[in-house]
């Protein structure tokens, strides 16, 4: 290698690493991973079976009971249809002067970077939810006391569908959680962080909720409504399988590179089970 091509930096050791958003759509806490199983190709199918209610009649004794009732069972289909990857080098010649834990560190924003567009992908799932507060077109507004009473709604809701309590969440954007730290009722809830610390982006707890916060919440509308979430993950699947990661030198450079690949797919199993606050934020926090 002439020297003159050589270039003359010294890399350090201490390396700068990217803020990152919680991802949080994707924890089992908020969607289950019930029928994940293994995943071989993109394109593969999860058939899952719901059955029916079961009728309950009235028995009198020393008569007949009728005939047994045939339980309707329909199916919904989870595709493993997204299909992600990275790849990415690094030259010989940068690597004579790196130090070895830039790889370490490029591997870790890889497999972010993935993480993080799965995230997204989950959180757009939301526009099928059925239970709306609000609209597309015609949001609700939140304010510093409005908040709380919209997630007060939201509860009521749920019990109103036979959401199970257990396991309840809610995942707003940064700007909803701002309105719930000027209200006193919230300010208890959000100092008891036991359960809130299990979970990422666990921020604490309120109307029956665990409160979780997220960049990812989506948005419609052209960017000004924001999908907050409301409900527990038995409503929605989720299903991946970090299918390839290959080391390899890539035949034209000098170089090792790094490549993999994610397989995964999600579905929205019961959307009348859930609730979706369609929310615009308050002018003065645009």
């Amino acid at each position: 290698m002439s020297l003159n091509n050589f270039i003359p930096t010294i890399w350090s050791a201490r390396i700068l690493s990217n803020l990152h958003k919680q991802l949080v759509f994707g924890q089992p806490a908020v969607i289950n991973r019930d029928y994940e199983g293994e995943i071989a190709a993109a394109g593969d199918t999860v058939r899952i079976t719901s059955i029916g209610p079961v009728t309950v009649g009235n028995y009198s004794k020393n008569s007949d009971i009728g005939n047994p009732e045939v339980l309707d069972d329909s199916q919904a289909i989870l595709t493993i249809d997204q299909q992600k990857y990275f790849n990415f080098q690094i030259d010989d010649v940068d690597k004579a002067q790196q130090n070895p834990k830039v790889m370490s560190e490029a591997m870790g924003e890889a497999s972010y970077a993935l993480a993080n567009t799965a995230d997204q992908f989950i959180a757009g799932l939301v526009t099928q939810v059925t239970e709306t507060i609000g609209t597309d077109t015609a949001p609700v507004t939140p304010t510093t006391t409005a908040a709380y009473e919209i997630l007060v709604d939201a509860g009521t809701m749920l019990d109103e569908l036979n959401v199970p309590e257990m396991g309840r969440y809610v995942i707003v954007p940064p700007f909803y959680e701002g309105l719930m730290l000027k209200d006193d009722r919230f300010v208890a809830g959000f100092d008891n962080l036991q359960t809130a610390s299990r979970v990422n982006g666990g921020i604490g707890t309120a109307a029956g909720f665990t409160v979780m916060k997220s960049n990812n919440v989506a948005t419609t509308n052209g960017g000004s409504t924001y999908n907050i979430v409301a409900g527990t993950n038995i409503s929605w699947s989720f299903a991946n399988q970090l299918a390839e990661v290959e080391a390899y030198r890539p035949p034209t450079r000098f170089a090792d590179a790094l490549k993999g690949l994610h397989l995964y797919g999600a579905k929205v199993t019961r959307p009348d089970k859930m609730v979706v606050i369609k929310c615009a934020k308050p002018a003065g926090l645009a």
